[in-house]
């Protein structure tokens, strides 16, 4: 708990480190199984099951052994799925007879099909007419509906994805020949591009363990990848004339990997991963895919088989630094805080509600004392009655409400519903910790969420908005956004406006930018935003309204820093994670244009970063995005995933 509480990055290391003095290394220390201790460990009778994860197949490490074993020509293999059942039960009929392999693959799509797999599996123990060498290898994704028999009495066997840079391309290497690489009119590029390709693929899958830093939705890359860009590349270089580079970028980042990305945001991203090895540059002898130049072609790619790349491939670190991502160390901090999190996360669900010592307080009487504290200090609803006569303005020219006042009022009312849903819920709970009410599985679920710290789920569902904060903090976090509103409607129209505290800050957008249409007669679709930067991160320091446009407070850097002398973004320092962002001035403009030597940073609501596209067409996370200076190119901060935050995690 000291540890969690003082440096959380450094918990897992913790734990591996107590776990390997008190039971030893094997328990840390995955043991690695071979497809012959898989036989060795079966018989006639014992189907083996390969148990998939997402980006892991079995199947060619299978066929590699099968041809070992002279099995491969004989060896029966189909995909499981609508109307196949059929031709497998005549499949696993002659394996039986003959002696031969049986690969069922993908078990988890034929839901309907388990009962089946079931009664032939048990119909393998209780026949005398199986022959010795039958096998029968099964894969499936984890399914609550795979037959338990059938893994009770199979040999298992997890499949992973390798992970690390290095394990990655070796791995990408292992079923490639000699002849596949020497297959081109243009062999000498042809070689440097393959490897530059497999490089990539390796740094795309490894973003994945920095989570939003990496991507903002965990896309599932495999070979098949690889394996569609590999070939479309070697045909593009039969053509006649110069590499179409351009070309290739195009359809490597667009549709074959870019086919499975649907965040604008990561395909910007995964297409200035792609940039550093589908470029000429790969063919300098001295181009290096890293700033320390540790990762880089091998020095004799022209000569080298296909046994030289793989030696020179693990010359690599076993564990990669982030800057071959284009990362800052920081990157590492924030890949083991979150595995921490996710430990803690399991530790949490399996707690049990007894009292760890008899003389403290029981779990009853410390959510009691909890709801009374909340049920105190919540807010009263909001309400217009005495609200300001610029807070709800008329325009005399339409007598309509103003833009912003319109706002407000979508603002309060959604706030009003949460705090009605607070009230209800936190009465309810202490009713039935003491027995006057049925617990229901809701209330149920909210005591469990009131002990553990989160914020409960009927809190969040169809009233809440998005926030990773932790109750407590949440709270807090509720109380300060509702006093914001409060002010804005007894007082006036504030001189910077918390950003944060909206529900929907997109439709906050919207207004400022209506608010300046109606004013100046231009059509809104024409009108953007022009960011100018203050030189503070207080709002306090605003004596007065800008004269055009509003102030904007209340953001935070992720992946990136802010420096006040110069007025650019700049890097992180090592161990802060977090700073705050300077006042904006948002100013309406009419048909801006995109200036290329400015970043535009993304603005999201949350550090998940991944949202879903709503009814009114905003997506439910992101929020717009704002120019800003910087000494660099754009594709430095996009490469680490540097963004701006509406609000933080604790």
């Amino acid at each position: 708990l000291l540890l969690k509480a003082m440096c959380p990055e450094k918990l897992i290391l913790a734990i591996g480190a107590h776990v390997y003095r008190s039971l030893g290394e094997q328990f840390i220390i995955f043991p690695s199984t071979t497809m012959s201790d898989l036989w060795n460990s079966s018989s006639k009778s014992t189907p083996i099951v390969f148990v998939l994860s997402t980006g892991a197949d079995p199947t060619s490490m299978l066929l590699r052994y099968a041809n070992d074993m002279n099995m491969a020509d004989s060896m029966g293999k189909i995909s499981l799925g609508q109307g196949q059942g059929p031709k497998a039960e005549k499949m696993v009929a002659e394996g039986c007879k003959n002696g031969t392999w049986v690969l069922l693959q993908n078990c988890h799509l034929y839901r309907t099909w388990m009962p089946t797999l079931e009664k032939m599996c048990d119909g393998l123990e209780e026949s005398n007419a199986v022959h010795k060498d039958f096998r029968l290898w099964l894969t499936s994704m984890p399914a609550v509906y795979f037959p338990v028999p059938v893994l009770q009495n199979g040999v298992k066997l997890t499949i992973e994805p390798p992970k690390g840079l290095r394990a990655n391309v070796i791995r990408s290497f292992i079923p490639m020949t000699d002849h596949e690489l020497c297959d081109s009119s243009k062999e000498k590029e042809w070689r440097k591009i393959q490897f530059g390709l497999k490089f990539f693929h390796a740094i795309i899958q490894e973003r994945r363990k920095f989570g939003p830093l990496g991507w903002n939705i965990r896309y599932e890359f495999n070979d098949s990848d690889l394996e569609a860009s590999t070939t479309i590349t070697r045909n593009m270089l039969e053509l006649d004339g110069k590499i179409p580079w351009d070309t290739l970028l195009f359809v490597i980042g667009h549709i074959n990997y870019g086919g499975r990305v649907t965040d604008d945001k990561d395909r910007i991203c995964l297409l200035a991963v792609l940039e550093q090895y589908v470029t000429p540059k790969i063919l300098d002898p001295s181009y290096a895919f890293s700033s320390s130049g540790t990762y880089r072609c091998p020095p004799n790619c022209d000569v080298a088989t296909v046994e030289g790349f793989r030696e020179f491939v693990a010359t690599f670190p076993l564990s990669e630094l982030p800057e071959v991502f284009g990362m800052h160390e920081n990157a590492n901090i924030t890949f083991t805080t979150q595995e921490s999190e996710k430990v803690l996360g399991v530790v949490l669900s399996i707690q049990p509600r007894e009292s760890g010592s008899g003389s403290g307080k029981s779990p009853e009487e410390t959510v009691i004392e909890l709801l009374i504290k909340q049920q105190e200090t919540l807010p009263g609803l909001l309400s217009n009655e005495n609200a300001h006569p610029d807070s709800f303005k008329i325009i005399e020219e339409t007598n309509l409400m103003s833009s912003l006042g319109t706002c407000l009022t979508q603002e309060y009312g959604r706030f009003n519903e949460l705090l009605k849903r607070l009230l209800k819920t936190i009465k309810d709970l202490q009713k039935a910790i003491k027995g006057t009410i049925v617990m229901t599985g809701e209330l149920d679920d909210m005591y469990n969420s009131e002990l553990n710290n989160q914020v409960p789920e009927m809190w969040t569902k169809g009233v809440g908005y998005p926030s990773l904060k932790p109750l407590a903090s949440w709270f807090d976090d509720m109380v300060l956004r509702i006093e914001f509103f409060r002010d804005w409607i007894d007082k006036g129209m504030p001189i910077s406006y918390w950003i944060s505290a909206f529900y929907f800050p997109q439709g906050f957008n919207t207004s400022v930018l209506q608010g300046h249409s109606r004013a100046n007669m231009i059509a809104v679709d024409a009108l953007s935003f022009e960011f100018n930067i203050e030189d503070t991160d207080d709002p306090q320091e605003m004596e007065e309204p800008p004269e055009q446009g509003i102030y904007v407070h209340g953001l935070f850097m992720d992946g990136a820093a802010w420096d006040f002398q110069d007025m650019v973004i700049t890097d992180q320092e090592v161990g802060i994670m977090y700073v705050k962002f300077p006042v904006i001035n948002f100013v309406p403009w009419q048909n801006k244009k995109h200036n290329p030597d400015k970043w535009p940073a993304p603005l999201y609501k949350t550090s998940v970063r991944a949202g879903t596209l709503s009814t009114t067409g905003h997506s439910t996370n992101y929020v717009l995005s704002l120019e800003v200076d910087t000494r660099q190119t754009p594709t430095y901060w996009i490469l680490k995933g540097a963004a701006l935050l509406t609000m933080l995690n604790d």
